[in-house]
């Protein structure tokens, strides 16, 4: 565990950051990331309509399953957070400082999102309530005409965020009218070292693709990539829970991956249902548990 700490965290800040990664991975190297940010990310498309749980529509379904389930960290906006942490504190958070709509599409706009908030005031809100915030989190577009901005503020973010003890997480995806296919593995992979040479903990990434369909050969490449930086696999669209399942199975025993970042194939279900993803997931994730093992889980 002490090969994670990174060279900024300054000597009276490991015990705090060791202790900060090893809840957060559950001593196992590896994040299971609950996705809560998309209530920006996808608006309302994601949370209301056909096959999604009525529950959904409301953000405390978010905080319902965080509180109740085996996660890693529930990652979602400083604000949200906030409105609901003085009923939620134990669960183990991880503060998204930037975010954008969908409303605009990147062939028209190359996309920026700065960020909301700063460092130090997640700092202050984890004082001021006494909250298990274990990190922060910050998105960067590969490609757009506004990358150095937001490289330039995923540095110092990381860099913050190590001198308060807590882990960072990058999301990276290549988008803007120059990427043609964001899910090249070789442009992932290229996004991976992006995420090392900033010094993110975790980058989460997009999976490769061949012929259209999800390749675990591609991702050691992207792994490998990433150095001492762990590959977070995007969970992407509701899918059938066993296909899900051993896909992140392969993802971590083929690919390489330290781990995933998943939402809407946990969220968009009842809360029971919900719990019960979340646990099967956390299980491959953190615990080694097998595909077999996982669905006696999401079963029971």
């Amino acid at each position: 565990m002490q090969s994670y700490i990174p060279g900024d965290v300054c000597k009276e800040m490991e015990e705090q950051f060791l202790k900060n990664f090893h809840i957060a991975t559950g001593g196992s190297g590896r994040l299971m990331l609950f996705a809560g940010d998309q209530k920006v990310e996808h608006l309302n498309h994601d949370f209301y309509g056909k096959d999604i749980s009525p529950d959904d529509n409301d953000p405390e379904h978010l905080f319902k399953i965080a509180s109740l389930a085996n996660i890693g960290v529930f990652a979602a906006q400083f604000g949200l957070i906030s409105r609901y942490a003085r009923d939620y504190p134990d669960i183990f958070y991880l503060v998204k400082l930037n975010s954008r709509t969908n409303i605009v599409p990147y062939d028209e706009a190359d996309p920026y999102s700065k960020a909301w908030t700063e460092v130090k005031d997640v700092v202050h809100l984890k004082q001021n309530c006494n909250l298990n915030i274990l990190g922060v989190g910050y998105t960067v577009y590969l490609g757009s005409r506004y990358e150095h901005e937001m490289l330039s503020q995923a540095a110092k973010i990381v860099h913050e965020a190590h001198q308060n003890g807590m882990i960072a997480v990058l999301w990276i995806y290549p988008k803007g009218k120059h990427i043609t296919d964001e899910h090249d593995a070789d442009l992932i992979a290229g996004a991976a070292g992006v995420g090392a040479a900033l010094g993110a903990d975790f980058v989460k990434l997009k999976v490769p693709y061949s012929n259209g369909i999800f390749d675990p050969q591609l991702l050691p490449r992207i792994t490998q990539a990433a150095g001492k930086t762990g590959v977070l696999c995007e969970g992407g669209d509701k899918i059938n829970e066993v296909k899900f399942l051993k896909e992140l199975h392969a993802q971590i025993h083929t690919g390489n991956s330290r781990g995933n970042g998943t939402g809407r194939n946990i969220h968009q279900r009842p809360l029971h249902e919900a719990i019960k993803m979340a646990n099967a997931i956390y299980a491959i994730t953190a615990n080694n548990s097998s595909v077999d093992e996982a669905v006696k889980i999401l079963r029971g």
